[in-house]
């Protein structure tokens, strides 16, 4: 008798946890929120491919361009955080 008790004690517990997760996912984030996001992503995006690209270069001059390209993304990214 005591085992239905506990069993219907967790599935409340479940269902709170399910109802606040329901909760915090209706919550919808601001044009501003998504925007920064998604500027966020692209420039990581931008930074791994750069970072790839560099990694494979041997010409000094479009290295050097590529770590200035990587320079200016880390700063980027710094004015968004």
């Amino acid at each position: 008798m005591a085992r239905g008790w506990e069993s219907k004690s967790v599935e409340d517990q479940i269902n709170e946890r399910e109802a606040e997760a329901e909760k915090l996912s209706k919550q919808k984030a601001s044009p501003v929120d998504i925007e920064q996001k998604a500027k966020r992503e692209g420039i990581l995006l931008a930074r791994a491919r750069t970072a790839s690209v560099l990694e494979s270069t041997r010409d000094e001059r479009y290295r050097a361009l590529l770590k200035r390209t990587l320079d200016h993304l880390d700063s980027e990214l710094g004015k968004l955080e």
